[in-house]
């Protein structure tokens, strides 16, 4: 019930937008024809300025939310063969050294200047942009914070930001293989991880591990290999658990990018490491379809 009544209040909305409010205010605002929000964390904006504009000398984007107001500066220029056009990027996030906005919807507009005239523009996004298709694609979050920043529309059909905060996530930072041993580097990102630790678990085993912070907010995991040799000769799949300092543990992964398939992209050689003597072993580090990692161990053959 809750969804349907939500589909159909969308649907109004839409149709009170298209059919109302677009019509009447195409030609006295600045239409947006690219709005997206391509590395997670930068909007991207270009515009078409309205007829009416003829001199523009400076312009700046205006990000409002109640009473608090964040200026950045715009690109405009005119068109030869039309109107004023805008350019403009817009980092987010105080983290980053951008724009330090906060959870909530940010709306959007441009200030233009000439001489001692300003004029200020609403931004009116009449058709969200489609995402291009291929081996990368916009990015759903920051990739220092894990906060989300959309892009939206109010039932006017003016452009806004909508910043929400970063869930719990443990993400992969780095991966260190070499001859006998694996380091891998981590971030805990959206909850409080002071004196986190680790576990490393496959079907009915766990071991415990501890976490060493190499540098601020980076964790380093040293994997235990010589405790995780296969049970029974088939190989076993091991995957890591983050333990912050309270809530739910985090499953190990690497979703802060903009790769479609981490799995191909991200690949990582194996190696052969001898647990006990006589006795060798195949570790293939990877990521699954869903992004999580993921240890493959296997027997190798028996040494000499």
């Amino acid at each position: 019930m809750r969804r349907r009544v939500l589909r159909s209040l969308s649907g109004y909305r839409a149709s009170l937008m298209n059919g109302f409010f677009l019509p009447r205010r195409l030609g006295r605002t600045a239409l947006l024809r690219y709005a997206a929000v391509l590395d997670g964390q930068t909007v991207n904006l270009h515009a078409e300025l309205p007829a009416f504009v003829t001199q523009a000398e400076t312009a700046e984007i205006v990000m409002r939310r109640g009473l608090r107001r964040h200026r950045r500066p715009a690109r405009v220029y005119p068109d030869p063969e039309g109107p004023w056009l805008m350019d403009a990027a817009v980092l987010l996030g105080a983290e980053a050294g951008g724009v330090p906005v906060g959870r909530g919807r940010w709306k959007l507009s441009l200030d233009v200047r000439s001489g001692r005239r300003r004029t200020r523009l609403p931004l009116t996004l009449a058709e969200p942009t489609a995402p291009r298709k291929g081996v990368t694609g916009p990015m759903a979050r920051s990739p220092l914070t894990a906060h989300r920043y959309r892009l939206g529309r109010t039932v006017r059909g003016d452009a806004r930001v909508v910043c929400s905060k970063a869930r719990p996530v443990a993400e992969v930072a780095a991966v260190h293989i070499q001859h006998a041993r694996i380091d891998v580097d981590l971030r805990v990102l959206g909850v409080r991880a002071t004196a986190p630790w680790a576990e490393v678990v496959a079907a009915g085993r766990r071991l415990r591990c501890s976490l060493a912070e190499t540098q601020p907010g980076i964790w380093r995991l040293e994997v235990p290999l010589a405790q995780m040799l296969p049970e029974g000769g088939r190989p076993e799949h091991w995957d890591v658990l983050v333990h912050p300092d309270r809530g739910a543990p985090l499953r190990l992964a690497r979703r802060l990018h903009d790769v479609q398939a981490p799995g191909r992209v991200f690949t990582m050689r194996k190696i052969l490491v001898s647990p006990h003597r006589g006795v060798l072993m195949r570790i293939e580090p990877r990521y699954t379809p869903a992004g999580n990692f993921r240890f493959t161990c296997s027997d190798g053959d028996r040494a000499d």
